[in-house]
């Protein structure tokens, strides 16, 4: 599968080939990105609990077990596929800490409820930008509305835009995540900004002069 970067492909071959620095480098070089999604996901009220880069440790502890295994087979590009044991890591810990109920047995949670104050930063991405006072003040104005419409979105339709802009994955990485195709991903995202502009009334995405 594509989706994989140079510098990643040439890490994950040494280290299939016996290189035993090759799998530490290889994990550590998604932490940060691994922190943000964790970070981006965190229900609030565990904020005092957990740390994001406690849960990506964890993770990447874990990853470490099975990249072996990983390596033989790569179901997926290396980033989701780390992901994905940070996402199921992360779900648990909602579940253990806030008695949440799956919503399918056996069924893995492809998303978790959008913490305020993450809705709030998507809608700043989502919201041209303004330089004078007047575009200041009708672009704060236009980010609460963004905000609310955000939440009237279709789950699938938010997911999407959170990969796009908050998690910043590419197409294909989003592709990954979801299972589907590179061609979904985008009709996906342009269906989602289509509805929040209905929800609006105008493009988010345009700055009025």
């Amino acid at each position: 599968m594509t989706g994989d970067d140079s510098e990643t492909n040439e890490l994950m071959a040494r280290a299939r080939a016996g290189d035993t620095a090759a799998p530490q480098l290889l994990l550590e070089r998604f932490r940060a990105r691994l922190c943000r999604m964790v970070a981006v996901r965190l229900d609030r009220r565990l904020a005092s609990r957990l740390d994001p880069a406690d849960v990506v440790q964890e993770a990447i502890f874990e990853a470490s077990q099975c990249l072996a295994e990983y390596l033989e087979e790569r179901p997926l590009p290396f980033y989701p596929w780390l992901r994905r044991l940070t996402w199921k890591r992360l779900v648990k810990l909602h579940h253990r800490h806030l008695g949440a109920q799956k919503r399918s047995v056996g069924r893995e949670e492809r998303s978790l409820p959008l913490p305020d104050e993450s809705a709030m930063e998507l809608a700043e991405h989502l919201v041209a930008p303004g330089t004078s006072p007047s575009h200041r003040a009708v672009r704060d104005e236009m980010r609460g509305r963004v905000q609310v419409a955000l939440r009237r979105l279709p789950e699938p339709d938010q997911e999407v835009l959170v990969l796009r802009f908050l998690e910043q994955l590419s197409t294909s990485e989003i592709a990954a995540v979801l299972e589907t195709t590179e061609g979904a991903v985008k009709t996906r995202q342009t269906r989602a900004l289509d509805r929040l502009g209905r929800f609006l009334g105008r493009d988010p995405r345009r700055s009025d002069s």
